[in-house]
């Protein structure tokens, strides 16, 4: 549960009940956050990986030709 949000939300006079669910809802988003960003490291690694094989089968056909 994110404290700073809850504490924020008590300040507010938010029920605690009400304060307590948006503040883990607002964790399981960023859990989410969290998994997808680390998706997107390994597809961008791979798009670097094929970039790079691509440029270098390019290279070889045109340097040295069918």
């Amino acid at each position: 549960m994110m404290g700073a949000l809850y504490d924020a939300l008590k300040s507010a006079n938010v029920d605690d009940e009400k304060a307590r669910k948006a503040a883990e809802e607002v964790a399981s988003f960023e859990q989410r956050i969290t998994a997808i960003a680390g998706e997107l490291s390994i597809v961008k690694w791979m798009v670097g990986s094929n970039i790079a094989l691509t440029l270098l089968v390019l290279g070889k056909l045109f340097v040295v030709g069918p």
